[in-house]
């Protein structure tokens, strides 16, 4: 009997396997959609289209980029929570899909509707502030803004969005009472920094970058515990007085719940082998992002911890989307 169990054991693991390479094989045999949950033409579209182009190549199937937007990245995502689980449908979004859970009263998705497939980019969030301003270390920001009680002006690439919640995090820490003004994205932001409508802003680095080098703009510090590889020279907030201090912005592939095992983890090996390329990496670095890696489980993991992490931010800020 335990002979004929360990046969019966032996085929059971072998046809598992066959299934489990028929999975590989067979994936994809048709075209895959990317939702993109922003407007065509800004970082996280071009980073989507890129990586759509070199997926397709790699499985010789078309993957079609979607721009399905509204309220902040959220009905993108919950679109993609409800489609079919078959690995035909997949959103790339930003740590955005974490942040609209804690800020929304009533979202149409949950953390549980979604599984992470692939951390593609990251890098930090920066502090810039106006060349007139006088300022250029995070020491000098924070005595500023203390001699001048709500009086600095701080613009929000969007309300509640990863800058909103690290300036939030840094005020916090540094005990900074400072005016922020909203506005429609991370362009606009830039922009009123520059025409010294406003005084600062943070924002993803991949935003600002050419303005940093073209000195329109003047770096204080990165949000990361890690200096970016594209402005090497700016330090970090942890290393200019707030020790401990990282966050970090980042855009990522998802996929609906139940998508099965073998086809996310396919995913995942086809998309880290593309980001391992140095052409794709000179490429996105050229864009101001930081190539990312690590499991599906690993992202997935991240995200609930994210989710803690900033809903105590957000709750302890009072910030709301309305």
């Amino acid at each position: 009997m335990k002979f004929i169990a360990c046969i019966s054991f032996f085929i059971i693991f072998i046809l598992g396997g066959q299934a489990i390479a028929q999975v590989n094989d067979a994936y994809p045999s048709k075209p895959v959609k990317i939702i993109v949950p922003v407007s065509a033409g800004g970082s996280t579209d071009r980073l989507a289209r890129l990586v759509a182009e070199k997926l397709a190549l790699t499985w010789r199937q078309p993957v079609i980029v979607e721009n399905v937007t509204g309220a902040g990245g959220s009905i993108g995502a919950a679109q993609a929570a409800k489609s079919k689980p078959d690995g035909y449908t997949l959103l790339l979004h930003s740590d955005a899909v974490v942040l609209n859970l804690a800020l929304l009263s009533k979202p149409a998705y949950s953390l549980s509707d979604l599984t992470g497939v692939v951390k593609v980019a990251a890098n930090p969030q920066i502090l810039v502030v106006r060349p007139g301003l006088g300022v250029n270390t995070l020491k000098e920001y924070a005595e500023l803004i203390k001699s001048k009680p709500g009086m600095i002006s701080v613009g929000l690439p969007t309300n509640g969005g990863i800058g909103h919640i690290s300036h939030e995090m840094l005020s916090k820490a540094l005990n900074l009472n400072v005016n922020y003004i909203p506005y429609p994205g991370g362009g606009p932001a830039a922009l009123a920094v520059m025409g010294d409508h406003v005084d600062a802003t943070m924002i993803t680095t991949a935003a600002v970058t050419e303005f940093i080098k073209a000195k329109k703009l003047v770096p204080v510090a990165v949000t990361t515990s890690y200096r970016s590889s594209a402005l090497p020279d700016v330090p970090t907030i942890s290393e200019s007085g707030v020790p401990g201090f990282n966050v970090e912005s980042w855009q990522g592939i998802l996929a609906p719940a139940s998508t099965p095992k073998e086809i996310i983890k396919k995913i995942n090996r086809d998309t880290l082998q593309i980001l391992e390329s140095p052409d794709f990496r000179k490429q996105i670095e050229a864009m101001g992002y930081g190539v990312s890696s690590g499991s599906a489980d690993q992202f997935s993991a991240s995200l609930n911890d994210e989710l803690k992490r900033y809903t105590q931010v957000i709750k302890g800020a009072k910030i709301s989307l309305k």
